[in-house]
């Protein structure tokens, strides 16, 4: 008797709690329908924070970072410790995995996601890192990157990985686009209100891009560079390239394309 009354409590507490996220869920889904972006994006129990020398790092070395507010620096700490708490980093060709790869591979990711609730990923479970261009088991290439969904890894140059960062207004960033590949696959088979919405935005991106007035005017303007036209995965890696290194031009050049990846990714300049 005592068994059955208990497990009644706990079938109905569960009963409760999938209710109240029935609720929540439809909410948010109306809300994102309306609004564009998630009923709220941080919430955390308890904050994570790095180390002295990854904070250290990433202070000096990404300067994203310090264009946030102490508020938002607080909680893009929190992202990147739990990024480099989650995931797998492996060196390979006697590659030493240090603070300053973990906290720069993982900023670039909490970057990219910093305006979305789940800024975890499910595809990968790895991160591999090589001192420089590597022999792709993939095409059986030469690459400086890559995100390969059959092992559930995103794969760098360390190299090519920083040159990245050397020059901010190349619009060539190797971390931001093999971050937009792992984005673009999560989101397109995710069901969480960011995912929704990013989903919703890239393919109204890609209807507009196909349309042949559109992607002429895109190509004349030699604004993105011609690997962007590669196919559409391509194109959206490219384009957040752009996003982050050269939003002002952006704006300028195609201010529609700038606000739709805006709400993509629930990101203000």
């Amino acid at each position: 008797m005592e068994l059955f009354i208990l497990l009644l409590i706990i079938s109905g507490g569960s009963a409760i709690v999938l209710f109240f996220k029935f609720i929540f869920t439809v909410t948010e889904d109306q809300y994102g329908l309306r609004y564009n972006k998630p009923l709220f994006v941080h919430f955390y129990t308890k904050l994570r924070t790095l180390n002295p020398n990854q904070s250290y790092i990433l202070y000096k070395k990404f300067p994203y970072f310090n264009s946030l507010t102490d508020k938002q620096k607080r909680y893009f700490e929190h992202r990147v410790a739990r990024f480099i708490e989650n995931y797998e980093f492996i060196g390979k060709d006697d590659f030493i995995i240090t603070d300053e790869v973990k906290v720069l591979i993982a900023a670039t990711s909490t970057m990219l996601t910093f305006g979305m609730r789940n800024y975890l990923y499910t595809v990968i479970d790895k991160v591999i890192v090589f001192p420089s261009s590597y022999l792709s088991t993939v095409t059986d290439h030469y690459h400086k990157g890559e995100f390969n969904p059959k092992v559930k890894a995103i794969v760098f140059s360390w190299e090519d990985f920083l040159k990245g960062f050397e020059t901010k207004e190349d619009n060539l960033n190797l971390g931001i686009h093999e971050f937009a590949h792992v984005l673009n696959y999560h989101g397109l088979k995710s069901s969480d209100a960011s995912a929704i919405i990013f989903s919703r935005m890239y393919k109204q991106i890609n209807e507009e891009v196909n349309h042949p007035a559109n992607a002429e005017r895109l190509i004349q303007s030699n604004y993105f560079r011609i690997y962007a036209y590669t196919n559409q995965f391509e194109f959206l890696a490219v384009i957040l390239e752009h996003y982050f290194e050269t939003p002002e031009l952006f704006r300028k050049e195609f201010p529609q394309l700038y606000t739709k990846l805006g709400v993509m990714l629930n990101h203000k300049h």
